[in-house]
């Protein structure tokens, strides 16, 4: 039996970890490689207050601390969370129980599938302009995708200083002004073409496009290429306890992390929050924590 039971081994979860243990509770965390943390494929933070490093570095040192705190660290999967009177079961490789539950299951970047993809991650290839930008400045860049994020990110990357292309697989769909602001930095934009395949030696050097309408291919040397095609959030496992998701499949918390459900939390890019950053999610962890610690002393009769 534990107070609190922490899915999710990202910034999230392990700072979610370490407060609830500094607040004295039983923690226990389950982290897994099936999302794995965005955070570990980060070749290099620069945006986290105090902290220069690699994403997997940063995730060690919060491990570490939550470990050191006094909360329990498992790799193991849960596969389904279940009621349990006041209490919930945790059933992955083994079953567990616990008073409370906060969901820190992150999400993943939806992926283009090419050819080179996988290679390049952290070598040229990223899934987050604002996490990543700043080591493109002066450098050309693609963007890849046809909403919002991409055309933010196009539009972000260009003021930082990078040489933006925008790849799209179909017209922008965008409002106005976004557009406007496309046509104000001349922005060259790509559109109605597929990406094909990711090119370079140790790095990004070049990638391949089809275009649809001329029905060939085009080469297109780059630094770097950004793909903005959306993110899918992980939060399948809380389906079943009637937690409350958007239409994206976030899940809905006010601004205390607490969920529909009572002794649920959530924090992080599972989360239906605007901006998903480490340090957000590290906020949001804390948050998350702070509540589960209320609520168990609320149920015991303390408060």
């Amino acid at each position: 039996m534990f107070e609190v039971a922490i899915i999710g081994g990202g910034p999230a979860g392990l700072t979610s970890a370490i407060y609830c243990a500094r607040y004295g509770l039983k923690t226990v965390f389950f982290e897994t490689f099936d999302p794995v943390s965005q955070l570990s494929l980060a070749g290099k933070i620069e945006n986290y207050p105090g902290f220069e490093g690699s994403g997997m570095d940063l995730l060690d040192r919060m491990k570490q601390q939550a470990l050191k705190a006094g909360a329990e660290g498992k790799v193991e999967k849960i596969e389904k969370i279940l009621k349990k009177g006041e209490n919930f079961v945790l059933i992955g490789e083994n079953e567990y129980e616990a008073k409370a539950v906060i969901i820190a299951t992150g999400g993943k970047h939806r992926e283009a599938g090419v050819e080179g993809e996988n290679a390049f991650i952290g070598k040229g290839v990223s899934y987050c302009a604002t996490c990543d930008g700043n080591f493109f400045k002066g450098k050309r860049v693609i963007v890849y995708g046809s909403g919002k994020e991409a055309v933010s990110d196009a539009i972000y990357l260009h003021d930082l200083g990078c040489k933006v292309f925008l790849v799209s697989r179909s017209p922008l769909r965008v409002e106005k002004a976004l557009l406007e602001e496309i046509s104000k930095r001349r922005i060259e934009t790509i559109l109605n073409a597929n990406l094909r395949k990711i090119e370079g030696s140790k790095r990004v050097e070049k990638v391949v496009v089809f275009l649809r309408d001329k029905k060939e291919e085009l080469v297109l040397e780059t630094d770097g290429i950004f793909i903005a095609i959306g993110m899918r959030p992980a939060t399948e496992l809380v389906a079943e306890l009637g937690v409350e998701r958007d239409s994206m499949g976030y899940i809905k918390v006010d601004k205390e992390q607490r969920t529909n459900v009572k002794g649920v939390f959530a924090a992080g890019d599972c989360c239906s929050n605007p901006l998903k950053q480490v340090v957000t999610a590290c906020g949001d962890g804390a948050i998350a924590a702070f509540s589960a610690y209320r609520y168990l002393r609320e149920q015991s009769g303390e408060i």
